[in-house]
């Protein structure tokens, strides 16, 4: 079975932890990883990386000492991701609220950037709060958060989060069309 047929069947069984009945574009990876200096990045975190679509665009970008730390809660998705063989890849089935517990577990203080395909606008207002807060926490000085949404409707939440230190893309060739923000711990 194709990737994108299991991915699909997993995201229409799990649609309130997927947010979405397909995988992510290489073109929507593309531009959300542009955000990231890999060559400085020693720490990368991967919230709800689902089959893995952008992790492996990820993978391919780490700098020999980095490593990347994927957080995935949906079995078959943790299970795929578990089978990609790479010597820099940490595959938690841990929820991205215990972003600050468990990269202190792994030895790691703070982190250069985390990329997140979470639906935040449809995760309950209590978690994805306690993910973004989390995450703002666990970021260096100037690292980033960079997030993709199918709408605006999450841009309020993370100005409380970031304050003004947001950037706004928009990527047509994915489906559907995404939002990118760019936001910087100051």
């Amino acid at each position: 079975m194709s990737k994108t047929i299991s991915f699909f069947k997993e995201a229409v069984k799990n649609y309130k932890t997927s947010g979405t009945l397909v995988p992510s574009s290489r073109f929507l990876a593309n531009k959300m990883l542009s955000n990231i200096n890999f060559s400085d990045s020693k720490v990368i975190i991967e919230l709800g990386p689902g089959n893995g679509a952008i992790t492996k665009n990820i993978l391919g970008k780490l700098n020999p000492e980095a490593v990347l730390i994927c957080f995935e809660i949906n079995d078959v998705f943790y299970k795929e991701l578990t089978e990609i063989e790479h010597p820099q890849l940490i595959v938690l089935k841990e929820s991205a609220e215990n972003i600050t517990s468990e990269i202190e577990k792994l030895g790691f203080q703070k982190v250069d950037a985390i990329v997140s395909s979470l639906p935040l606008t449809i995760i309950p207002k209590q978690i994805s709060s306690k993910i973004l807060n989390n995450s703002h926490s666990s970021l260096k000085k100037n690292g980033v958060f960079i997030q993709y949404q199918y709408s605006l409707s999450y841009l309020k939440k993370l100005k409380e989060v970031f304050g003004k230190n947001i950037a706004l893309d928009f990527e047509t060739l994915n489906f559907p069309p995404a939002f990118i923000y760019k936001c910087v711990k100051k």
